[in-house]
């Protein structure tokens, strides 16, 4: 059974074969609704831009540029993951283009259409560079990022090997996992808790004092 979300927050079922597939097919529609939410959201951006030096324009002038490594963390490491993550890896080492990118080739329009003010997104928007991306998540199962991707058999194989160091080195740490709501696919690596609370605080992070 696949359970997702839409771009409008409407909650979707859909009953699969296999659980791989189910899996995918709900990896796939998340990822669908978080790019139309993005999309979205620079829309209105680009809509309320005024020519006009504003009150908030001057203010978004101070924005400091993104500083240091930008971590992502990914909640679940299966086919949408782990092209994702191959991905940003290809294009950092010169092996592949950004298409379909919305950060990186998408473009905002300022104003008018005519005043031909069409910046691209990474440039209107203080980014983290890919070069600055780390990435971890979890999954209910053991597979590293390469394991993954190998299994999923989405990359062409031999991109994937020029891959292998880095996405090797992307293991997923242990997921928060219901029975209740996903019936017929379990996993190994997964938290123990006594009440949903309780797993729940495991997901938050740790501070240390200085």
């Amino acid at each position: 059974m696949a359970d997702w979300w839409d771009a409008d927050g409407s909650r979707h079922r859909k009953q699969f074969a296999t659980a791989p597939a189910a899996r995918e097919h709900e990896h796939r529609e998340t990822a669908l609704a978080h790019a139309e939410r993005a999309s979205r959201e620079m829309k209105l951006a680009a809509r309320s831009s005024s020519p006009k030096r504003s009150r908030s324009e001057t203010k978004a002038d101070t924005i400091e540029p993104a500083k240091e490594k930008l971590g992502v963390m990914i909640p679940g490491m299966g086919a949408v993951a782990t092209t994702f993550v191959a991905g940003v890896e290809a294009i950092r080492k010169g092996l592949a283009k950004p298409i379909g990118s919305l950060t990186q080739m998408g473009t905002v329009r300022l104003g008018k259409r005519t005043d031909g003010r069409s910046p691209k997104v990474k440039e209107f928007v203080p980014l983290a560079g890919l070069e600055d991306l780390v990435f971890t998540g979890w999954d209910i199962f053991e597979d590293n990022m390469y394991e993954a991707a190998s299994n999923a058999g989405v990359l062409d194989y031999r991109l994937l090997e020029q891959l292998k160091p880095f996405l090797s080195s992307v293991k997923p740490r242990a997921a928060v996992f219901d029975h209740n709501y996903v019936k017929r696919i379990d996993g190994p690596n997964v938290k123990k808790g006594k009440t949903k609370m309780d797993l729940a605080d495991q997901l938050r992070p740790r501070h240390t004092s200085r």
